[in-house]
This record gives structure tokens, sequence and C-alpha cells, in this order.
């Protein structure tokens, strides 16, 4: 680790010391009309590189029709105007030599679409993935085989993240993400944020924004940042829409449909979207377990167990809301939301022990099925007031959500000898009931100051109440009797109170960017008792201050640096905190932990842009108790089986973690545009496990090439994959893994249409395997699931927009409360 860390120093000293020549920074203003000359309200407004017409900055025009882009260097501009139903307008060449601080542009008049445009003409397409400097941002539309994908398959290709077979996100070799839809939490993590994005399909996504560092305004969850998905919103005023469908067919068929209305009209705007998807899979899952005596290290037992899964899930998915302007000041706002979504599981499972000599003694046929339905609503009330043209705003949010599951379970386990004859038979049977509340608010006032300074302060505060059942009972000679060391009661409730201050200002070259944040955390949980076990409880109450400090700084046109640093926190899943220990099969159990502490993590990060197409990043981060997924062996005293394992979270020590990423965006040809990213992530673990001290080390690297090809009438294509070398996540070692895509698609219908035909995993490579040992067990797994799949889609927009628009501003005030819940008997 001392070598990485001695490399990065000297790799963040060399970069910092790059000398650029000074240069004096421009402001352009103007404005733009519509039609009838009058203000062109909501137009966005592309500041473009007149070499290459690449996007320098990208804006609304305000209620009056202006804009204006601020601290620009010198250099050849052009500006262009768009709006959904007029064509796209051009300036003339814009020349800024530094000579005048602020330059106006002649006014731009929108022309309705099919009326002949002025003689400068521009090819102008989003690239999938754009580098920022705070920020990446992948347009989802832009790729061809992101249609007919879900949200989650979307993610996996995504630079820098990686989805495990748990559907636990990572970015850039760290997981505990917070994921948010339009700059609201999801309140999930695990199994049920998988299924939520597996049920999302990516015709309604916009963009996916990956930020490593976010500022103070944002909760301070999440050690490795933010993933924030931005559905698609219409602007426009009339009546809009767009429908996609779409047929998949890997192992199983699947499909995903989506419907999306908007509708504007004098002082209201309102919206609904719904979806229904058909989620077929399997997969299968491969376990070797070798037990060795503790103190000889030999050889004593063999365990191996091969499981076949299949789900057959349904999601129905709603999402309606108005807004209701009361002057062009104040805005009111409500958004109710709904997901309905049963599945049905079956598992096959056959586990042989064997002796040392790999000769079988028993055998377990297990067969399970589940009946699972998932539900949650939730709705939102905000309020949005703009006090002058300045900037100076005031909005509120009130988030009330709800997650209901109920899960209904059965298992019949048959026990064998080494000649396959059956001994016995054990039934059991679960109903594992889930009820979450959560209650959110918060305030946001922002406030300009001088010199195009700004401040911007807020108050947040949520409550959190969850009831986990789990009601087990063993059918017996007398018929079912309950099962009191399965079965188990937890009840949890949460209070975090938030405030914080950012402040933000541009000293010539120099962008700056200071927050503060503090949050207080006050929690108890009670496990309610049975016939055979007490009641127990917990509690907790600590609050912690969460410093940000972003800078930029602009060397020349060609040279942009960034340096950022963030203090983060880790809250532990509601579930995780339960004590009781789950049953998952008859060798495998999951035990909570009350004791579980939260990990806080500080990240460094130094970025470095070169004309808009090379972005360096390095990155450094230090996570004190840092905790994670952990194994062990079962122990008798406790009631466990002794060849089970127990998988629980569990606070091991601390976490360094050293990385480098490059990305670049390379035009071919004009036809054949190369997105290259590449990510070295080194991770060191050190701590105690088990009542040993553990420091396990290893280096990950990523690969991730998207060649995006656009053709003459209307066709494009696209040829992707992502590779990634072996690499630690905390007591596992998962081998090398990667998947290549491809996909062509075809404008129609006046190319408000479009069909696509792709295939993703077309080599069926994506398969997760890996290894571990704890305590006298060395184990190893292989798992592979339904991931080659050929997909056709159709989609539609449709509408007739008129001019005007008003943007709907992002809403949802609860914190990460939504990423720290747990749903099914499994977690």
């Amino acid at each position: 680790m001392k070598k990485t860390l001695a490399l990065l120093t000297l790799a963040l000293t060399t970069l910092s010391l790059v000398s650029q020549a000074q240069t004096k920074t421009v402001s352009l203003r103007g404005n733009v009309t519509d039609g009838a000359s009058k203000p062109a309200e909501a137009v966005t407004v592309s500041l473009l590189h007149a070499k290459d017409s690449s996007v320098a900055k990208i804006q609304s025009t305000d209620r009056s029709g202006k804009y204006s882009f601020l601290d620009l260097s010198a250099g050849k501009y052009l500006i262009m105007v768009s709006a959904v139903g007029h064509e796209k307008s051009y300036s003339a060449h814009i020349s800024l030599d530094g000579d005048k601080p602020e330059v106006e542009v002649p006014a731009m008049h929108l022309v309705t679409a099919g009326k002949e445009l002025g003689a400068v003409t521009v090819t102008y397409r989003k690239p999938f993935i754009e580098q920022r400097i705070d920020k990446t941002v992948l347009n989802v539309d832009a790729a061809v085989t992101n249609v007919g994908a879900t949200a989650l398959e979307v993610l996996e290709k995504a630079p820098g993240v990686m989805v495990d077979k748990d559907g636990n996100i990572s970015l850039k070799g760290k997981q505990s993400v917070m994921v948010m839809m339009d700059g609201r939490p999801t309140y999930l993590t695990g199994e049920q944020l998988a299924s939520l994005l597996k049920s999302m399909p990516a015709s309604n996504i916009e963009q996916i924004e990956l930020v490593t560092n976010p500022s103070a305004k944002y909760d301070a969850s999440g050690n490795s940042g933010i993933i924030n998905i931005k559905t698609k919103k219409n602007k426009q005023k009339g009546f809009n829409g767009n429908l996609a469908l779409n047929y998949g067919q890997g192992a199983y068929w699947k499909t995903n449909n989506s419907l999306n209305l908007n509708l504007r009209t004098g002082k209201f705007n309102f919206f609904a979207n719904g979806g229904y998807s058909i989620w077929n899979t399997y997969q299968v899952l491969d376990i070797k377990r070798n037990y060795r005596d503790a103190g000889t290290k030999e050889l004593t037992a063999i365990f191996e167990q091969s499981s076949f899964m299949k789900n057959d899930n349904r999601n129905y998915n709603m999402k309606f809301g108005a807004d209701y302007y009361l002057s062009k000041k104040t805005t009111l706002g409500i958004v109710g939301s709904g997901n309905f979504s049963p599945e049905k599981w079956t598992n096959r499972n056959t586990s042989y022990m064997m002796d040392p000599h790999s000769v079988t003694d028993s055998m377990v046929l297990a067969d399970g099925y589940s009946e699972d339905l998932w539900k949650n609503k939730s709705i939102n009330l905000n309020f949005r007031h703009q006090f002058d043209s300045t900037g100076r705003e005031l909005t509120a949010d009130a988030d009330f959500i709800t997650y209901g599951s109920n899960s209904k379970q059965r298992f019949t386990n048959t026990n064998l000898d080494a000649d396959q004859t059956p001994k016995y038979t054990e039934q059991l049977r679960g109903s594992i009931p889930i009820d979450i509340d959560i209650y959110s608010a918060k305030l946001d006032y922002t406030q300009p100051l001088k010199k195009g300074a700004k401040m911007e302060a807020g108050l947040k505060t949520s409550f959190v109440n969850t009831n986990n059942t789990a009601d087990y009972s063993n059918l017996g000679n007398n018929g079912w009797e309950n099962d009191y060391d399965k079965s188990n009661q937890f009840q949890y409730k949460e209070n975090i109170v938030a405030g914080y201050l950012n402040y933000s200002t541009q000293i010539k070259k120099f962008g700056i960017q200071a927050g503060l944040r503090y949050e207080h955390t006050r929690y108890e949980g009670k496990q309610f008792g049975n016939p055979t076990k007490p009641d127990s409880s917990f509690s907790r109450n600590y609050g912690s201050i969460f410093p940000t400090l972003f800078v930029s700084y602009k060397a020349n046109e060609k040279n942009q640096l960034a340096v950022s640093y963030g203090r983060r926190i880790d809250r532990p899943a509601y579930q995780d905190l339960n004590p009781f220990m789950f049953f998952i099969d008859k060798y495998t159990y999951v035990r909570g932990n009350p004791y579980l502490q939260p990990q806080f993590t500080h990240n460094i990060e130094l970025t470095h842009t070169f004309k808009n197409f090379l972005t360096t990043t390095l990155n450094y981060s230090y996570t004190k108790d840092y905790f994670s997924e952990t194994f062990s062996q079962g122990n008798p005293q406790y009631n466990e089986p002794e060849y089970a394992t127990i998988v629980r979270q569990g606070n091991i020590g601390s976490r360094q973690n050293a990385g480098m990423s490059i990305s670049a965006q390379v035009p071919v040809q004009k036809w054949w545009t190369a997105i290259l990213y590449s990510n070295y992530n080194y991770n060191e673990y050190s701590g105690t496990l088990n009542n040993e001290e553990i420091k396990v080390s290893a280096g990950t690297l990523m690969f991730n090439v998207n060649n995006q090809f656009k053709f003459n009438k209307g066709w494009s294509a696209e040829l992707s994959g992502w590779y990634r070398s072996k690499g630690v996540e905390g007591q596992i070692l998962i081998n090398p893994m990667g998947a290549a895509s491809a996909g062509i698609s075809k404008q129609i219908l006046k190319t408000k249409g479009a069909l696509k035909l792709n295939i993703r995993d077309m080599f069926y490579t994506q398969k997760v395997s890996g290894s571990m040992n704890f305590q006298t067990t060395e184990a190893s797994f292989n798992n592979r699931r339904d991931s080659r799949v050929v997909n056709l889609s159709f989609t539609y927009r449709f509408g007739k927009p008129i001019k005007g628009a008003q943007p709907r501003r992002k809403i949802g005030g609860a914190g990460d409360e939504q990423n720290r819940v747990k749903m099914g008997g499994n977690n």
C-alpha cells in the first residue's frame, strides 16, 4: 500500500505542477424569441466550440427568454438554440479575444419545424458518455444496446460501476452507493433495489449521473457517492407522450413496456407514466466447502451443493403528478407513485456431505418454493418560490413512503444415506411479512451574493418505523408446530435531523465550493421474545459533521483541473441490525448484528480534463469501522449447525482505497466514435474478524469500450464490452469476468419512431465465480444467470407541443433512508 500511495502522491504532485498561460475570461449574454417575437422560455441553449461543434456548456432560457454563459476563455464559439417542435437555430461565429469583458449576442428566433433554416448547418449528437468536471453523465438513448434493456443492465456497463450477483452496486471499487431517482433516494438496497431497477425500462431514462464526491446539500450517506437516475420529462406545453414496447428472449422470454404522458395547459401541468414487465429468469449456483481441523489443518469433511433457481416476476408500476403555477414565481406540486410486484421462486437444491476422500456420507435433496408480493407507494408534496430573477429561491418537500412485503415460503428437505436411500423428510413453512414507513421533510434556501457567489442552506428530518416478522413452523406427527428457533419479530425506529450550509464562488479562473453538513441520528430496536427466548433491545444516539470542499481551475481552453474532498457516512441497513438468525437453507443462514456501527469515509479526488475529450482522475479514500458481509462456520454452542455457513454484516476494521481512471472519446471517423474507459482500483483491508487478525489487499483493473456508429437514412449501431480483472470484495476473491454486446437501430415514422435489435452478453461470459477462506472453512462458488438476451424493441413519440415551457425542479425530501431498506425473508 505504501508503494501505491507514493505513486499516487507523485502523480498528484506532477499533475498539479502543470503550468499554463493566464488568459482573461469573458461573459456571453443573449435572448431568444418565438415566432411572434415574444420571449421563449425554457429553450435549450448550447454553447459550441466553433472548431468541432463540441459542447462547451448548456443551459435554458429564463422567463424573459434570456441566457448567459459566464467565465469563458478566449476562442471561437457558436450558439445553438433548440426546442421540441422547432428547428435548431445557430448563431454566426463568435470570436472572444478577452478585450471585452462581456459580449452581447444578437437576438435569436425559434423556427417552427418544416420552415427553411438559415445557411449555417452543424451536426451535433449527444455522446453516450459525457465526462464533466464534477460527474460522469450517461445519455441513455445514445446507446443502441440500451433500448430494450433495464435500468440495471444500463448500470452494469456504465464506466466504473459493478453489479454483483445479489444486485449490490459498487462505484470505482467501493460499495455503499446512494441510488437516487430524479434527485430522490430509492430507499432500497441489495435484492430489492435490483428488482426495482430490473423492472424499469431504459426507455424511461433520460440520463444517469455518477457523482463520486457530492456537495453538503446531499445526504452524507454513501461512501462511494451518488448514482442519480433521471427519468424522462416532457417540458413542452400541449399533450405529449412516448410509448416503448420490448420483447426479449434468453433462456426464458421477457418483456418491458412503458407509456409516458404529459399535458401542460394554462397554469396546470399533469403527467403520468406506467409500466408493465415480465421478468422470467434463472440462476445456477454451485458451492464447494472444505472443512479442516483447527489444530492440524487436515481435511475433515467436504460439502458440495448445486442449486437451480427459477424466478417468475411480474411488475406493475405507475407514477402521476401535477404542478400548479400560482404565479410566475410560485409553484405547488404533488407526485404519487405505486409499485405492485408479485413473484414466484422455485429452488432445486442438492447437497453432498463427503469424507476427506470425497466419498459421500449423506445427501440432502431440498425443494424450495416461495410466493412473494412486494408493494410500495409514495406521495410527495413540493413547493417552490422564486423571490426575484437573481436566483433567490425557497423550496420545500414532504414525503411519505411505505413498503410492504409478504413472503410465503415452503421447504422440503429429504435426507438420504450414501446409497441414496431416503432416511427421513423435513417440511418447513414460513410467513415473512415486512412493513416499513418513512416520513421525511426538508427546506432549502438559495441566496445569490455579489460577484456571482451563492449561499445555500437547508434543514431536513426523517422518521423511519419498520416491523419485520418471521413466522416458521415444522410438520410433525401432530400437524404443523411452531418453530421458535426460526421465528422472530423485530421492530426498529429511527430519526435523523440534518442541516447544511454551502457556499460557492468564482474567483477569476478558480471555482470554489465549500460546505458543512451536520446529521444527528437516534435509533432503537427491539426483538420480541417467544416461549423459548426473552425480549432484547438496543439503542444509540450520535451526531457527526461532514465537511466538503470542491476547487476547480481552468488553466486555458485545453486544460482544466479540479480537486475535491468530502467526509461520508454509511449506516447499516435496518434489517442488518436484527440479531435474529434467518433460515436460507439447511447449510446457510443469515444473522443480524445489533452492535453494527456506521462506517465513516474520507474521500479525495483530483481530476484533469484535456480538450474536453480526455479525463484523468486520481482518488484516495480511508474508511474507519468498515463493515462488510462476513462468513463464519456454525457454532453448536450458539444453536448453529456445525457445518453451516453463517453470513452476517460486521465491522472488520479499516479500508484504504486508491485508484486512477482514464476516459476518452475518440472520433475515429465522422461516422464512428469510440468511448474508452479504464480504471485501476487498489483496496487494502485490515482489522479483526472472527478473533483473527486480517490484512488483505488486491488491485482490480476494469476496461469499458463503447463504439457508436452513425450511418445515413436513420441507421445506427453499437458494439460495446467491458472486462474486470480479479479483485477482492471483503473476504471474497472474485475471478475475472466481462461481457460484450451489439445492436442496430433504424429510425422510422418520420423519426418519431425507432426499431432496435440488440444482443447482450453475446458470448455468455458474464459469470461470477470466486473463493473465500474463513476459520476452518475453504469455500468456492460459481454463479451464472440468464444474461445472454436478444431484444427487439419499438419506441414512438407522439403529441403536438406548443410554444413555451416550464421546467420542473427536482423534488423529494427523503435522504438516504430508502437506500437502507432490505426486504424479503432472505435478507
